[in-house]
C-alpha cells in the first residue's frame, strides 16, 4: 500500500501573502451558482468579467473552485471580492489546520474533508470565504465532493436554502462535510470488529499490519476532526454581521455532531491500541497451549524412558544372579509393555483429575 502524498508547504523564504502553487496541482474548474428565492443561475466560469457583472445581481453568489493549479484564478478571485492575502496563502497551502479567521468584510473557514482512496483514508482541504453576498469554496482536487445534495437543494425553488444568505450556505456545506465523516467512521468500526475477531480466533502478522494501517487512518481522521470544535465555536460565540442569529442556531447542531464524531473516534483509537495487547495475549495463550502439550508428553515419557533404559542395559545373568533375571523371563517383554502402559494411563488419569487436560482444563 502506497503512502499518502506529502502535504506541500510554502517555502520558509517566501514573503507573507505569496501564492506558491504546487506544480502537481490540477488545473482549476470553477462552477458558479447565483441564486435568490425566485431565481437560480448555474454555469461554469469562463470569463472573470461575467463574475464581476453578476456580483450583487442576486442575493447569493456561490463560486466553487476545484483544483488549485493556477495562481491567476486564486488571485483574481481575491481581487474581485477583496479577499485577504494571508487567507489566500492559506488556501494554496494544503497543510492548514481547521480554523476560522474573521476579517472586516469576510470570514475565512478552513476544514478537512475525508474520502477513501485504495482502501485508505485521505484528507482534502476545503477553504471557505463567506461575505455579505457571496461564498467562495476552494477544493484541492476535482475528483468529486460531498456537496452534490446541497446543489440539488439549491436547484429546488421551494428549498429553504434558496431563501438563506451566504452564512446559511456556509453552514450547509460545513454540515455536509461533517455528515460525510460518519460513513467513514462506520467503515473503520467494521474493520476494527473484523480484526478483533481475527485476533481472537487466529492471530497472525498480516492482521497486525492491517491494524497499524488502520491506526494511521484513525490518526488522519483525528487530525481532521479534533480541531472542529475550535473551528465552529468562534462562529457561535463571536458577534459578526456575517453570521445571522438563525444560522448560529443551526451551527450548534454542527458543533454537537463534531463532538459526537470526536467521541466515536477516540473510542476507536482506544480499541485499536488495545488490539496489540489482544494480539500479544493471544500469542501467549497459544504458546502456553503448545508448552502444556509438550510438557505433558515429556512428563509421560520420562518414566517410560526410565523403564526402557533400565531393561536395555543387557547385563549377563550367567555371571551374577543380580544381573536382571527378568531378562530371561518368558513373558518379560509383554509385562514390561503393560507396566509402561499402566504408568502412562495412571499419569493421564492424574492430570485429568487435577484439571490439567480435558474439556474443563484450567491450566
Amino acid at each position: 500500500m502506497g503512502r499518502a502524498k506529502k502535504r506541500r508547504r510554502n517555502p520558509h523564504w517566501s514573503p507573507a501573502g505569496s501564492l506558491c502553487i504546487d506544480p502537481h496541482a490540477p488545473a482549476p474548474v470553477v462552477d458558479c451558482m447565483s441564486y435568490g428565492l425566485a431565481k437560480l443561475e448555474e454555469t461554469k466560469l469562463k470569463d472573470f468579467r461575467w463574475m464581476e457583472d453578476r456580483k450583487g445581481k442576486l442575493p447569493v453568489l456561490w463560486i466553487n473552485v476545484d483544483g488549485l493549479g493556477d495562481s491567476h484564478v486564486v488571485s483574481e478571485l481575491g481581487r474581485i471580492f477583496g479577499l485577504h492575502k494571508l487567507a489566500l496563502e492559506d488556501v494554496v497551502s494544503s497543510h492548514q489546520r481547521p480554523k476560522v479567521d474573521i476579517y472586516d468584510e469576510h470570514l475565512f473557514i478552513s476544514l478537512q474533508m475525508l474520502y477513501r482512496h485504495e482502501g485508505r483514508v485521505e484528507t482534502e482541504q476545503l477553504s471557505l470565504f463567506v461575505g455579505h453576498d457571496f461564498l467562495i469554496s476552494f477544493q484541492e482536487k476535482i475528483s468529486g465532493d460531498c456537496f452534490e445534495p446541497v446543489r440539488d437543494r439549491l436547484r429546488k425553488a421551494a428549498s429553504k436554502l434558496r431563501s438563506g444568505g451566504p452564512d446559511f450556505l456556509a453552514y450547509t456545506l460545513i454540515a455536509a462535510v461533517i455528515e460525510a465523516y460518519f460513513p467513514i467512521l462506520e467503515d473503520l468500526g467494521e474493520q476494527l470488529e473484523a480484526y478483533e475477531d481475527s485476533l481472537m480466533s487466529e492471530p497472525n502478522r498480516q492482521v497486525v499490519q492491517e491494524i497499524h494501517l488502520l491506526k494511521r487512518d484513525l490518526l488522519a481522521v483525528r487530525r481532521a476532526v479534533w480541531p472542529l470544535r475550535e473551528t465552529i465555536n468562534p462562529l457561535l460565540r463571536e458577534e459578526t454581521p456575517l453570521i445571522s442569529r438563525d444560522t448560529r442556531l443551526f451551527l450548534r447542531d454542527c458543533y454537537d455532531h463534531s463532538i459526537q464524531v470526536v467521541e466515536v473516534l477516540e473510542s476507536y483509537r482506544e480499541l485499536a491500541s488495545s488490539m496489540m495487547d489482544i494480539y500479544l495475549s493471544s500469542l501467549s495463550n497459544r504458546m502456553n497451549e503448545v508448552m502444556k502439550v509438550l510438557t505433558i508428553i515429556t512428563t509421560i515419557f520420562v518414566p517410560l524412558t526410565f523403564v526402557a533404559g533400565v531393561y536395555g542395559m543387557n547385563f549377563n545373568t550367567e555371571k551374577s544372579p543380580y544381573s536382571m533375571p527378568e531378562l530371561n523371563a518368558r513373558y518379560g517383554y509383554p509385562w514390561c509393555l503393560m507396566v509402561m502402559l499402566l504408568i502412562a494411563s495412571g499419569e493421564l488419569y492424574y492430570f485429568w483429575r487435577k484439571g490439567w487436560i480435558g474439556k474443563n482444563a484450567t491450566l
